[in-house]
């Protein structure tokens, strides 16, 4: 089951694009981060359906992915939480999963929340 976009895809793949393409990654507009997280946070439940987990990606993404047990309220049993670089750059493979969490650029706590499965995320992402 695909998930709602709040992104087109072309668009998402348009922002993500330009933003592997950026020399200076600190200078990205802010628009264009924002439609590439949101965009391959939308992937990413799309390739790993389900409510066990939720990755968040603030200010500008949260969703709920991986199969098990459905979380409902309060604050989730598994959680992944990381800056939209340090997402971007697990997504493209620019940093790997487990470097990531190791430097701290990535937090997790709960089952479930290795996503190293899951990222990079397939072409056209």
């Amino acid at each position: 089951m695909a998930t709602r976009r709040r992104v087109p895809v072309d668009e998402g793949r348009a922002a993500l694009t330009a933003w592997t393409e950026q020399e200076v990654r600190a200078s990205v507009p802010r628009p264009i981060l924002a439609t590439a997280v949101r965009h391959t946070t939308a992937e990413l439940a799309d390739a790993a359906p389900g409510r066990s987990v939720e990755v968040r990606v603030p200010p500008f993404a949260a969703v709920q992915c991986v199969a098990g047990p459905v979380h409902t309220r309060g604050t989730p049993p598994a959680v992944v939480e990381t800056d939209p670089r340090t997402w971007l750059e697990l997504v493209t493979g620019e940093l790997a999963w487990a470097d990531g969490v190791a430097a701290g650029r990535v937090r997790v706590s709960g089952q479930r929340t290795d996503l190293s499965a899951y990222l990079p995320l397939s072409e056209g992402g």
